[in-house]
């Protein structure tokens, strides 16, 4: 008899070094443990729009600046080129932003869209709202399951009686490789299974390792 297999939905914005690591440790997760992974995009720049005066000025212009063209141009690659694109873009976009250190530019953006065959016109999307409703519909269910309160990632995983259960997090660096994903993993899913839990937390004292 076939392993049952769990579905986990992460999150993200290609923006956040924290996220993309989350999201690596997540593809290894996919190998040692019978999960499959479903992308979807929460935005940092929607997160923050009523607060931008309470953030420290670099960050709020980062999300004034950058913030808006990545999302804008996964939610456009998904409605026009289906789910499947979203997962295989974001780690386009993310190796080009964080491992390769390009940065948040429309150099790499084009870039990413090229290395997984998507038409490089999709960028344009990047200075448009044309999904910017999608967008906020995707960014208000993964809201919807954590609460105001958070960052980004989230991811979404089978709590009790197959209950869903969505967190902040883990936040962790460097990324988990092999057993060390698997057992983070099946941390994770002991506590989503416990009534009550909200949190575990320390202060960061690393920089995010791209490695």
């Amino acid at each position: 008899m076939s392993e049952s297999r769990t579905t986990a939905d992460f999150f993200f914005d290609p923006l956040c070094p924290w996220a993309w690591m989350t999201s690596r440790w997540m593809l290894e997760v996919e190998k040692v443990r019978p999960v499959d992974v479903r992308w979807k995009v929460m935005s940092l720049a929607v997160l923050n729009e009523d607060r931008l005066d309470e953030v420290p000025a670099e960050y709020r212009e980062m999300l004034e600046t950058q913030a808006w063209g990545p999302v804008r141009v996964v939610v456009a690659a998904q409605q026009l080129h289906g789910d499947e694109v979203v997962g295989k873009l974001y780690t386009a976009l993310g190796t080009r932003f964080h491992n390769d250190g390009e940065g948040v530019t429309p150099e790499a953006i084009v870039g990413a869209l090229k290395d997984v065959g998507l038409p490089e016109s999709l960028a344009e999307y990047a200075d448009k709202d044309t999904y910017d409703a999608e967008l906020r519909a995707s960014h208000q269910e993964g809201i919807d399951k954590v609460g105001q309160d958070v960052g980004t990632p989230v991811v979404a995983v089978p709590g009790p009686d197959g209950e869903e259960v969505a967190f902040f997090g883990p936040v962790v660096t460097p990324t988990p490789r092999g057993e060390a994903a698997a057992r983070l993993w099946d941390g994770t899913l002991l506590v989503a299974s416990t009534p009550g839990f909200y949190e575990i937390k320390r202060t960061r004292t690393a920089a995010p390792s791209f490695e």
